[in-house]
């Protein structure tokens, strides 16, 4: 469901692939500009990156689907952006702590999600599959 000015919820399947995540940049890009949060976009899009890269890593490959399904959400509520990122994969997200500035190749994604995000978590769908999500504020920087 594309974005548009009067809607506060805009959902995308993407494709496990460099294509899908650069249609999920320009799609989160593209919405939060239609919010009139351009200001909040560099933080968004970093965001819904690292969470459907967790998906494809984590739980694409364990999923049972021929074509599996990732899909992005994001939700406008008064004063924050909700992102969301749902798969079917049943593996809860590991968060091993540390910061976003650690040096390692992987494993870092959550840490950039903790440190951008004021909360984020994960939700199991039955049978199978869960969202993770990211509330951000809509307040302008001061």
């Amino acid at each position: 469901m594309p974005p548009s000015e009067a809607a506060d919820f805009a959902a995308l399947r993407i494709r496990c692939s460099g294509e899908g995540f650069a249609l999920a940049r320009a799609f989160t890009r593209d919405t939060l500009h239609c919010w009139s949060l351009g200001h909040r976009s560099d933080d968004a899009v970093l965001v819904i990156t690292e969470l459907a890269a967790n998906a494809v890593a984590h739980a694409v490959p364990r999923a049972a689907a021929r074509e599996p399904e990732v899909w992005l959400g994001l939700l406008l509520d008064p004063g924050h952006v909700l992102l969301t990122v749902s798969d079917s994969g049943d593996n809860v997200p590991e968060f091993t702590g540390g910061d976003a500035t650690d040096l390692r190749e992987h494993g870092r994604g959550l840490c950039i999600v903790d440190a951008l995000a004021e909360e984020w978590g994960w939700t199991l769908k039955p049978p199978a599959g869960k969202t993770v999500w990211a509330r951000l504020s809509a307040c302008p920087p001061p």
